[in-house]
């Protein structure tokens, strides 16, 4: 009976961390479209390689192959540039941002991982709003199954007929 608790637990923790993804792939999708816009004439390797350093910085997660160690600090002004203007840039993101960092620092810290830098970083770039409510489990997994499904990450299930359903089950 003492292992419920946990796996439930730990089977939230992964959907949650799915919907973390979710928005991260969004986040990325929409500063590679911004990066090329800013400089269209970069190569798409670069591009897609920028986007990717800054989606990573913003949540806390670097690569750290040293390939991607080495690109990152070659392109940190860049970097530093960019996230400055994700405000400015971005603005529609800001709620699925706050909200997907808020639930990755409650995930980690549920690990045993406690470490809020994610928040302050997002902070003091202006994407962080303070002012909303931290979603609730059922909440977020709502808003980022919408939020894929706008950006055609995430096809939502197809309620079927009864007749369907009968005919499936033998």
């Amino acid at each position: 009976m003492s292992d419920q608790p946990s796996a439930g637990k730990s089977q939230l923790i992964g959907a949650l961390r799915e919907g973390i993804s979710v928005v991260q792939m969004v986040l990325y999708k929409e500063i590679k479209a911004l990066l090329t816009s800013h400089d269209p004439e970069r190569d798409a390797a670069t591009t897609a390689k920028l986007a990717a350093a800054i989606t990573n910085e913003l949540f806390g997660t670097p690569n750290p192959d040293p390939k991607f160690v080495s690109f990152r600090e070659q392109h940190q002004r860049l970097m530093e540039e960019e996230l400055a203007g994700l405000t400015e840039h971005l603005p529609q993101i800001k709620g699925y941002l706050t909200d997907a960092l808020r639930v990755q620092v409650i995930c980690d810290d549920q690990e045993g991982a406690h470490d809020p830098g994610v928040l302050q970083t997002a902070d003091s770039l202006g994407l962080l709003l303070k002012e909303r409510n931290i979603p609730l489990p059922s909440a977020f997994m709502t808003l980022v199954r919408g939020l894929g499904e706008e950006h055609g990450l995430i096809i939502a299930p197809v309620p079927i007929s009864d007749e369907d359903d009968r005919s499936l089950v033998h």
